[in-house]
């Protein structure tokens, strides 16, 4: 919100040389501009000092009117200040509605005006609310920056995740080559294993059984 000093509103009035009964005076030209600052309608502070619009318009085109002049448009910015600030504040607070059943009021529910909150987060912050041309976006701009971040922080998510899937991936296939070798391994030892059984049996050289005899000597038969 743009901050109206209260200086600005303090002005040398224009003084008329030769003043009429309808004359704009210096008193008058005052309670215009009090008034034009509370409440940010000329017509309503013309009004309020028994002036015309075009009267006031002329009066602020003359020569010497100058500080008259300033101090109108100081005047309009503090009414715009307070008007945004009664709109935000009945955009953030809501609109009381009534509930009517059978021609009378029942309840009452809250309104909240979603279109006029937008319109003032724009109008407020136009950096992070409002539209932007796409020409616009270039570097320095505050959007532009922001994006930037934010692409930089995913371009980083995306490598990070991508290096974690090939770690993942060649670890996978560490852990394959080390039960293939365990496997290759293991069916080394069984062969081993039924090879030195096999050759612990009895052997052909020796007797068969006890009841094997050997042949008697020659002359003993």
């Amino acid at each position: 919100m743009d901050v109206v000093e209260e200086s600005a509103l303090d002005f040398a009035p224009f003084v008329h040389v030769a003043p009429r009964r309808n004359s704009i005076t210096p008193d008058k030209q005052r309670r215009f501009i009090a008034t034009l600052a509370a409440t940010g309608i000329v017509s309503q502070a013309a009004l309020s000092i028994g002036a015309s619009v075009e009267a006031l318009y002329k009066l602020r085109h003359r020569v010497g009117a100058e500080d008259f002049a300033r101090a109108w448009d100081a005047a309009v910015e503090r009414g715009y200040s307070r008007l945004e600030d009664c709109a935000l504040e009945r955009a953030i607070a809501g609109e009381e509605r009534p509930v009517v059943s059978r021609g009378k009021v029942v309840a009452t529910w809250t309104h909240h005006n979603t279109g006029l909150l937008m319109f003032l987060l724009r109008a407020r912050r136009p950096e992070k609310y409002g539209a932007v041309r796409v020409g616009d976006l270039r570097e320095g701009h505050p959007v532009y920056e922001a994006l930037k971040v934010r692409w930089e922080a995913e371009r980083a998510a995306a490598d990070a995740a991508r290096a974690d899937g090939a770690r993942a991936s060649l670890r996978a296939k560490l852990l394959g080559m080390r039960e293939a070798v365990l496997r290759e391994a293991g069916r080394g030892e069984t062969g081993l294993r039924e090879e030195v059984r096999g050759g612990a049996g009895p052997s052909s050289a020796g007797p068969s059984s006890a009841g094997d005899a050997l042949p008697p000597p020659v002359g003993e038969e």
